[in-house]
């Protein structure tokens, strides 16, 4: 019995050494980051690449490196760690970020953002006469981010809770870089039939409905 379950025991250990410090699984729930990461993707986050791990024995296997502008990262939400959030980092720390119309400036320069999504033509002005909400989706005063944080947005800027609502990532929050897309499989819609007949049919139904062309997609 010794010889089958310690392979089995080096196994899980692994498993969990794995999941703890070097990738972890990842689902997406929501629209934010379309049209680039979409809804129902599974994503693998690599969890070493921002860890403080230079001194640590044989660090040279788990390469690290600074949280770069344009990286899309995992991370704890500030206002409710127990949940998950990913989005793309727009500024560093010390950078001045703005966004005027929809816009945005870091450090007074324009950003080159080819990834950015907007699915409401509207652009709300900085008038006290518009939602809160509308403001600050599409108009943001110059603001510093602190030492040790991140500004970040959904590439689908137009229906993304980001940094212009809830502030900059804390660095402790950061959970990891998304690597790649594993498996896709678009949500099903809450009026879905779920008798024992769907049950038997859902092996069928996930096959026809995962989208095989985004399997092993990378994350950029």
């Amino acid at each position: 019995m010794r010889e089958h379950a310690d392979p089995l025991l080096a196994a899980v250990v692994f498993a969990l050494f794995a999941r703890a410090f070097l990738f972890q699984a990842f689902e997406v729930p929501s629209r934010s980051m379309e049209k680039n990461v979409l809804t129902g993707d599974h994503l693998l986050v690599n969890k070493f690449l921002f860890a403080p791990h230079r001194d640590a024995p044989a660090a040279w296997l788990l390469p690290s490196r600074a949280v770069r502008r344009g990286d899309i990262i995992v991370f704890k939400y500030p206002e409710d760690p127990r949940r998950d959030f990913i989005k793309r980092v727009v500024a560093l720390p010390g950078e001045i970020v703005a966004i005027r119309d929809k816009r945005v400036f870091v450090d007074g320069r324009l950003l080159d953002e080819p990834y950015a999504f907007h699915s409401d033509d509207r652009v709300w002005p900085d008038d006290p006469a518009v939602p809160e909400e509308g403001r600050r989706r599409d108009q943001l005063p110059p603001r510093t981010v602190p030492q040790d944080s991140y500004f970040v947005m959904g590439d689908n800027r137009d229906d993304s809770r980001d940094s212009r609502f809830w502030g900059p990532v804390p660095s402790r929050n950061l959970e990891g870089r998304a690597m790649f897309v594993y498996w896709s499989l678009p949500p099903r819609s809450s009026d879905a039939r779920r008798g024992w007949r769907e049950l038997l049919r859902l092996p069928l139904e996930i096959i026809r409905r995962t989208r095989w062309d985004r399997a092993f997609l990378p994350v950029r």
